[in-house]
């Protein structure tokens, strides 16, 4: 039997999603350190792209991303893929991907030249993703090389750039 794949609506967050955006987050996160961040990311980052999956006029996801900053590096457009949630009766059926490869082509759009994610190594690369370990890219937190990924939205973007790749402070504050 083949799984069920939904095709959602995917589209920027508006004002009036806030709350339920809040809740999926608290639905699919064991702590509410996602769904605080995802609030003070939208008060304190700019630009921000924060995009809902709808199904039957309900939102059943979420993803965001804010600017992350390379190390002596200003000259350089790139942003932090984090959060990403999926109400887990929704889980496995395409919405997740749909999110990220619609966020994903929002920050092309927007000038960006490239993406990192610090998340799972089996589903990130399925994007294009690659750990940054083949780079001279670094994350500023104490995680698991396979992942701390990286995806180049302009090819050759990242060639021979080096650094420690720090988040926006909202990130140390929730």
């Amino acid at each position: 039997m083949s799984k069920l794949t939904l095709d959602p609506v995917i589209r920027a967050e508006q004002p009036e999603d806030f709350p339920t955006i809040r809740a999926v987050n608290l639905a699919v996160f064991p702590t509410p350190f996602e769904a605080d961040l995802v609030d003070r990311l939208r008060q304190r980052a700019q630009p921000t792209v924060s995009q809902v999956a709808v199904v039957d006029d309900t939102i059943v996801g979420h993803i965001f991303f804010s600017p992350v900053h390379i190390s002596k590096r200003d000259d350089l457009k790139v942003m932090g893929l984090a959060p990403t949630a999926v109400l887990p009766a929704y889980q496995r059926q395409g919405i997740g991907s749909a999110l990220v490869r619609s966020g994903l082509a929002v920050c092309q759009a927007l000038g960006y030249g490239a993406v990192v994610v610090l998340g799972h190594p089996s589903y990130y690369p399925r994007f294009g993703f690659v750990p940054t370990a083949r780079t001279g890219l670094r994350c500023v937190y104490d995680v698991p090389v396979e992942a701390f990924m990286m995806l180049e939205l302009q090819p050759g973007y990242l060639q021979d750039v080096q650094g420690i790749v720090t988040y926006h402070p909202a990130f140390d504050d929730v």
